[in-house]
């Protein structure tokens, strides 16, 4: 089935380039201009990916992605911006954006992540448990013991990445590159802020910790 993506982009140009980008690469996709719209066309449409740009007419992209997040947890979006400081993309990806492009791009990069994108969504669900810890990938959900753990979808996907490799330290390059999807623009130091706030999450109050930094390599979760 041929992957359908939604373009949200109020720039006309750029809409029409990034739309026949994407349809010359084998991709079904439909557009609009406002963030309103938007919201009404992922129900509609339940598209595979969403692109969004940050600057639009009705409402910020900021507000549109948490909209849409709240019903779709699941949905790969890709946020589009001028902004390149770092503040301004933890903000954008603790919004619920996946990946966080800085225009302008290469359409090479640009390509390469919307596949990554849609290939990470394919993943199977399941259940998998470390000590008293539990993920949920179907329902997005992660519970401590019977405390239930208010992750955003970026600590979820770095939380997912860290079990699958029990036991294995991963660089901070590793993570950039299997949670970020090789994003060239985004520093190491992003890894550092959000595996603070994923350690404060799962490990503050309980006397076992679960995640270690492993001081001049990077992060590991062991039992």
């Amino acid at each position: 089935m041929t992957p359908s993506i939604l373009i949200v982009e109020d720039d006309k140009d750029f809409q029409r380039y990034l739309r026949d980008l994407l349809v010359r690469n084998g991709y079904s996709v439909q557009t609009t201009e406002k963030g309103i719209p938007a919201i009404e066309l992922v129900e509609k449409l339940e598209p595979d990916l969403l692109i969004l740009d940050l600057n639009l007419p009705d409402m910020h992209g900021e507000s549109v992605c948490t909209e849409i997040r709240k019903e779709h947890p699941n949905l790969p979006i890709i946020m589009l911006t001028a902004k390149s400081a770092i503040s301004d993309r933890v903000q954008g990806l603790n919004m619920g954006a996946d990946d966080y492009i800085t225009k302008p791009f290469v359409s090479e990069e640009f390509l390469a992540r919307v596949k990554a994108r849609l290939r990470s969504n394919t993943a199977t669900n399941y259940k998998v448990k470390i000590d008293d810890l539990e993920l949920d990938s179907k329902k997005v959900q992660v519970k401590r013991g019977e405390k239930m753990i208010n992750l955003t979808p970026h600590e979820f996907k770095l939380l997912e990445y860290l079990i699958h490799n029990k036991g294995v330290v991963l660089t901070r390059e590793m993570i950039l590159n299997r949670i970020w999807s090789y994003s060239l623009n985004v520093e190491s130091r992003v890894v550092d802020v959000y595996m603070g706030y994923l350690r404060k999450k799962i490990d503050n109050g309980y006397k076992k910790k679960l995640i270690h930094c492993v001081r001049g390599f990077g992060y590991t979760i062991k039992e």
